[in-house]
């Protein structure tokens, strides 16, 4: 919806999750000499303050990335993504967050391009301020990421990864996803998806991945995290998922090593645990 504002949330374990999978996949995907192209439909405001505005009200990295800062026994997963956020640091302090645009700016090359889309009005013109310069490596425009991939694809070098992650605050989000990776994927089948979900007591959540996995019979992998037990108001994230369509083959592998660890760290009571399944061909 356009209320919502990612700063509120940054840096908790949901990015946690989502930016640990994104990591992962810009690492394996650059690995090719071949340009690659990363989409972002819903892009947010690149990068976050944790020590002021908005990210300080709740704190939500408190349970999320601060719980990963200072270990030294992380899977190789999660520390190049610890990696990543330190970098963005500087001085080795967690004051900021990096949100996908800035990761992706980080890991991706020279030869490779960045297509952005925001709808909130604020968020967008924070965007486009960031990326000013960035030009013709980054674009971002403000407007409709929905309709945004529509225009960006197939993209020319064939090879790309689209990022979809809405707030889905409007339930109407989990059907335009749906529709969006339909249209998407019948005018570029080879591209690889990605779809971050939240975990909430909300039907569509529920019903989301197994209407995710029959867009494709094969070459799909579907990781989720609960970190809690759903509130008895019925209210809140207790957990969010990963849905990537066309996943590098050796994902399933490092996320497997990896997830049971995140699950016991990142769990704020009894009920935490992490699901993971695959599809390949």
């Amino acid at each position: 919806m356009l209320s919502y504002r990612h700063a509120f949330h940054a840096g908790n374990h949901a990015d946690v999750l989502k930016h640990l999978v994104l990591v992962q996949l810009i690492r394996y995907l650059t690995q090719k000499d071949k340009p690659l192209w990363f989409v972002d439909t819903h892009a947010g405001a690149a990068a976050y303050a944790l020590d002021e505005g908005y990210a300080t009200k709740n704190a939500e990295y408190d349970s999320g990335i601060a719980r990963l800062w200072e270990r030294s026994d992380l899977p190789q997963p999660l520390a190049d993504y610890v990696a990543e956020v330190r970098a963005f640091n500087g001085s080795g302090a967690l004051r900021r967050y990096p949100g996908s645009p800035q990761l992706a700016t980080q890991l991706l090359r020279a030869q490779d391009r960045l297509r952005l889309f925001e709808l909130h009005s604020t968020e967008s013109r924070l965007l486009q301020q960031y990326f000013r310069d960035e030009a013709p490596r980054v674009i971002a425009q403000a407007g409709d990421g929905f309709a945004g991939l529509q225009a960006v694809l197939p993209p020319p070098s064939r090879r790309a990864l689209v990022l979809i992650d809405p707030s889905y605050e409007d339930k109407g989000d989990y059907r335009q996803v749906l529709a969006a990776l339909r249209d998407a994927h019948k005018r570029f089948a080879s591209g690889v998806y990605a779809v971050w979900y939240p975990q909430v007591q909300r039907r569509e959540s529920r019903q989301f991945p197994d209407q995710l996995k029959q867009l494709q019979q094969k070459d799909w992998l579907h990781v989720s995290l609960s970190v809690k037990k759903p509130a008895a108001s019925g209210y809140g994230l207790h957990g969010s998922g990963m849905f990537i369509l066309n996943p590098p083959w050796l994902l399933p592998q490092a996320l497997d090593a990896t997830m049971p660890y995140l699950a016991k760290l990142l769990a704020q009571d009894a009920a935490a645990a992490f699901s993971l399944e695959s599809k390949l061909a």
